[in-house]
């Protein structure tokens, strides 16, 4: 197995290698909203760094959103790329990566990443011995309420706030792994972006 997970859904963007058991290779940038430039370069360089070339991966993982839209394209469209023809690929929404961050943290985990227009996406989640599990949907929230309605809804007993966390390549892998290792996967065609929000074009339309 050898796996390439990689998101640019925000400001930052990072990619990572994992071989069934271990990370072998990961790399993070914070240059800002640059990907169509910076994104596919990083990923090669990692790449070239162990040896690997695209023919070796046995899978490809991607952040879907709730994100930057461009950000979100630009991550789907190099999977697809990259999983032509046949690869199995996984999908997975940028707030359960962002929810790795507190797997240490047993209890109930709040996530909020910054959607402009003063509002924000949130998700619930569980941690328990190390693994997080979804507790409700993305949504998009006005942020004057996503710190007391939301987060009351997942406030019984110990609660973990993750708000902005940038995704590394480690929290990719800790995401993206069990759903490899269970089969849970998609064809190429099958991976579609989860905007949360709709597009500007279509809240004018």
């Amino acid at each position: 197995m050898l796996i390439l997970a990689i998101d640019c859904s925000g400001a930052t963007s990072a990619c990572a290698l994992h071989d069934g058991e271990t990370m072998i290779a990961e790399r993070f940038h914070a240059g800002g909203q640059t990907h169509s430039e910076t994104f596919l370069p990083m990923i090669v360089e990692m790449m070239d760094s162990v040896g690997v070339k695209p023919l070796d991966l046995t899978g490809i993982a991607v952040t879907i959103g709730p994100g930057a839209f461009t950000g979100v394209r630009i991550g789907l469209a190099t999977a697809q790329a990259l999983a032509y023809p046949d690869l199995p690929c996984v999908g997975v929404s940028t707030l359960e990566v962002m929810a790795q961050s507190a797997a240490g943290e047993d209890g109930r985990v709040y996530v909020a990443r910054d959607a402009r227009r003063d509002e924000a996406y949130t998700a619930c989640f569980i941690a328990k011995d190390g693994v997080i599990k979804r507790m409700c949907n993305d949504h998009l929230m006005p942020k004057v309420t996503q710190t007391d309605e939301h987060i009351s809804s997942c406030a019984s007993g110990k609660l973990t706030k993750v708000i902005d966390v940038p995704i590394t390549g480690a929290m990719l892998c800790a995401a993206v792994m069990p759903y490899f290792e269970r089969g849970e996967t998609v064809s190429v065609d099958q991976l579609q972006p989860n905007y949360v929000r709709k597009s500007q074009a279509e809240r004018e339309s």
